[in-house]
């Protein structure tokens, strides 16, 4: 196993330490370093601070686990592999994510998802165990989006959610009644069917993160698809 102080690194001397290492790496005292893991495939990264912007982006099999809070774009454009975030991310979390999956204990920022799509078979998964920003699901095209508002006392998504939606499915829990939902969204109580499509997920996730899940799999929660009868391209033209 490779340890790494990050201490005042610049981010290139640490991604080169990187992928220089062995295949089983810890970065401590991580100050903001961007890049993390970017395009690994064959890694297990812990990082013990806060990495910097795009942590992950272009990941294609590593698996990358952060004991803190993370910036900006978390798995931009991340192929498959696995990103665990004991804390919250930033913006962009997932953005035009294709396979993999994200687990966040906390909050995430805005646009979390934007732009995901599933790609030859894969489906990408996001997991967000606090509340997600707002413009969540932006342009969607595939894959699942999880919000669970653990502790959350209102709805646990903010405003726009599913602008422009044209694929995949968002899964929110909460007893409250979500509105202001923008045309091309479907919303519909989740049935047992939509539960059984993420009860693998929410297992691992419960397992990582210390939960009850048969708790968390009886508790309400929402199904968001897009809406077939108003296409996404009617939020900008109307002729």
């Amino acid at each position: 196993m490779t340890k790494i102080n990050a201490g005042s690194l610049h981010f290139h001397e640490l991604n080169l330490m990187i992928r220089n290492g062995d295949p089983d790496i810890t970065i401590y005292n991580c100050n903001g370093q961007r890049y993390i893991g970017s395009g690994l495939g064959d890694k297990t990264i812990t990082v013990f601070g806060t990495p910097g912007n795009a942590a992950g982006a272009y990941l294609d099999g590593a698996e990358i686990v952060i004991h803190g809070n993370a910036q900006d774009a978390v798995g931009d454009t991340m192929n498959d592999g696995m990103i665990i975030v004991n804390g919250s991310a930033g913006d962009a979390l997932g953005y035009a994510m294709r396979g993999g999956r994200i687990y966040v204990k906390g909050n995430s920022g805005y646009r979390t998802g934007i732009h995901m799509k599933e790609y030859k078979g894969k489906k990408p998964v996001i997991v967000v165990g606090g509340s997600a920003g707002s413009f969540l699901g932006e342009y969607l095209a595939g894959g699942v989006i999880v919000v669970l508002g653990l502790e959350a006392e209102k709805v646990p998504v903010g405003n726009f959610c599913g602008t422009g939606m044209h694929g995949g499915k968002i899964y929110i829990r909460s007893a409250k009644e979500i509105y202001n939902l923008p045309e091309q969204v479907s919303k519909t109580r989740a049935t047992g069917k939509d539960m059984n499509e993420i009860s693998g997920v929410l297992k691992e996730y419960c397992s990582l993160f210390s939960l009850d899940y048969d708790s968390l799999m009886r508790d309400t929660f929402h199904v968001l698809r897009p809406n077939a009868k108003n296409p996404y391209t009617r939020l900008y033209t109307y002729n």
